[in-house]
């Protein structure tokens, strides 16, 4: 028992060397609100980048690096072509799990979930908030589909260049937002020796279970 009790003193030692900065938070989007301020100012480039992982209906698996534009109480938000893979797999199959890792600071937060397509307003907003080119590259781009070569791309930029000459780019039918509404959200933290802190929220109701998980 001696022997035991040292041990998990010493492990005890180790552990306080590197802080669990999830707390026992009952809010799951207010910790990672905290956790994604503190990734801006220590991530380089896209603190915002996240993994997108959606499904067919028949069960074949994709995933793809997407930014996130917005989180809030409803959800995690981004924007594509609804006709690009992503689109027409969360189309079909409404169900999605997103994937946050942050090198510099050794975290992790993963979240599984439903999908729902954001409104119009919502979607016009942040169109508009995009920079000229990028909208009319929305136009221009039909994301996933096959291209003959680099100048297929450009020359239908040119197009909708010229179509909207100096007057006001709309935001196109086929690209809009879809909304992960988080069923589960997992914080992980590095920790020496593989033993890592993982705490697991699930919604319960109108509110949150939380529970420790092993690494």
């Amino acid at each position: 028992m001696r022997t035991l009790s040292a041990y998990i003193v010493f492990y005890r030692i180790l552990a306080q060397k590197t802080v669990m900065t999830v707390t026992k938070s009952k809010d799951p989007i207010a910790e990672f609100k905290k956790w994604f301020t503190e990734a801006e100012a220590a991530e380089p480039v896209n603190p915002n980048a996240m993994t997108l992982a959606t499904c067919t209906v028949d069960g074949r698996p994709s995933a793809r690096m997407v930014l996130l534009k917005d989180v809030s109480d409803q959800g995690f938000t981004f924007y594509t072509n609804l006709e690009s893979r992503k689109g027409t797999e969360l189309a079909d199959n409404p169900l999605a799990a997103l994937c946050f890792y942050w090198k510099t600071l050794a975290r992790q937060v993963s979240i599984e979930g439903s999908v729902e397509a954001v409104d119009d307003v919502e979607a016009d907003e942040y169109f508009a908030s995009r920079s000229r080119m990028s909208r009319i590259g929305a136009w221009a781009s039909k994301q996933s589909r096959p291209m003959t070569g680099r100048f297929e791309l450009e020359k239908r930029v040119a197009e909708f260049t010229a179509k909207f000459h100096v007057g006001a780019v709309p935001r196109p039918i086929f690209w809009s937002g879809f909304r992960i509404v988080p069923k589960t959200i997992e914080f992980w933290q590095e920790h020496q020796f593989r033993l890592h802190q993982r705490v697991l929220y699930t919604r319960a109701g109108d509110g949150w279970k939380m529970e420790r998980l092993y690494p």
